[in-house]
């Protein structure tokens, strides 16, 4: 008897297919068909890379812009990193330890990626072409980042990132409206002479307003420090990447964005606004927003201190 062609391996995965197919209805056979006259796959097509570079597209003829477009487009794809880990960790039921380490190291190595990655930003542009071609974004700027904002309300409960003179009072209970709207990115996106929001906000608003609330809604019981509260007894090692993940968010990435923003903005006597009309002298520096994802998991000083030390070191270049 004339032994089969095929290799024991390739029939037992035929078999398999056949089953998967089965329980879906599906024909095989049209889907073998199918491959066989399906052409190869290619890096530039499973990446779409044609696309993805052809989406620079600068507003202007200074050559440094296109270097701001493609460092905001990598920080965007970062931000979409972070959120697929921090769903995973949200939609675990009866989360282990084991696997809400492994996400969180995942989110921390993205985010050190971000904070040391700035530097593109505040040393790989002139400084004489960004302060021309900014004039063109306007009234675009970087606190439209809903996807950071979607970070910040899936991490935490978002009534521990209200403005800090509205943070008494706010808890589980409160309506979503009333949160949104007290949030503390809203005071950096305030008209610095007349005190009403900046097009830029309004803008913001009119496009993800409803997505947030929802957000707010959904990550209630399910943020990132609700389900550490569903590990019992949570290591140390857990906690201390917890306050690494607070840490990065609230105190090194928003620094990062400060340095780069004093090295192109910061004038005596009086420093230029942001494209946006953010006051970044205030809203940037977390010693002043102290906003702190998970206050259980600090000292009262540590609190207090919020963002001081680094500021000075890293910003001043003093000890």
């Amino acid at each position: 008897m004339e032994e089969s062609r095929f290799d024991p391996k390739i029939l037992d995965k035929i078999e398999q297919l056949q089953l998967k197919f089965k329980a879906s209805g599906q024909d095989m056979l049209s889907y073998l068909e199918g491959l066989q006259y399906a052409d190869y796959l290619t890096y530039w097509d499973y990446i779409n890379l044609d696309v993805l570079l052809s989406l620079q597209q600068p507003k202007t003829s200074f050559k440094d812009e296109k270097i701001f477009i493609i460092y905001h487009q990598i920080t965007e794809l970062y931000f979409k990193l972070i959120i697929s880990e921090m769903e995973q960790i949200a939609d675990k039921q009866d989360i282990k330890e084991e696997f809400f380490i492994n996400r969180l190291e995942r989110i921390n190595m993205y985010f050190d990626q971000l904070i040391s990655s700035f530097a593109v930003m505040w040393k790989g542009m002139e400084q004489e072409q960004f302060l021309k071609f900014r004039m063109s974004l306007l009234p675009a700027s970087g606190f439209q980042s809903a996807q950071y904002r979607e970070i910040e309300l899936m991490a935490a409960d978002a009534f521990n990132i209200v403005a800090l003179n509205k943070r008494i009072g706010p808890d589980y209970h409160t309506p979503t409206d009333e949160i949104f709207e007290n949030l503390y990115w809203q005071q950096g996106a305030i008209e610095l002479a007349t005190g009403e929001k900046t097009l830029s906000l309004k803008n913001f608003e009119s496009k993800y307003r409803k997505k947030l609330m929802d957000l707010i809604d959904a990550y209630r019981r399910k943020n990132i420090w609700q389900k550490y509260l569903d590990v019992e007894n949570p290591s140390k090692e857990l906690t201390e990447l917890m306050k690494q993940f607070d840490l990065k968010a609230n105190v090194f990435w928003p620094l990062a964005h400060y340095k780069s923003a004093v090295r192109f903005l910061q004038r005596d006597p009086v420093d230029i606004a942001a494209t946006g009309g953010t006051n970044w002298q205030k809203y940037l520096p977390p010693r002043f927003q102290k906003v702190i994802f998970y206050p259980e998991l600090w000292t009262e000083y540590e609190r207090e201190e919020w963002g001081k030390g680094w500021v000075v070191k890293e910003i001043f270049g003093e000890e």
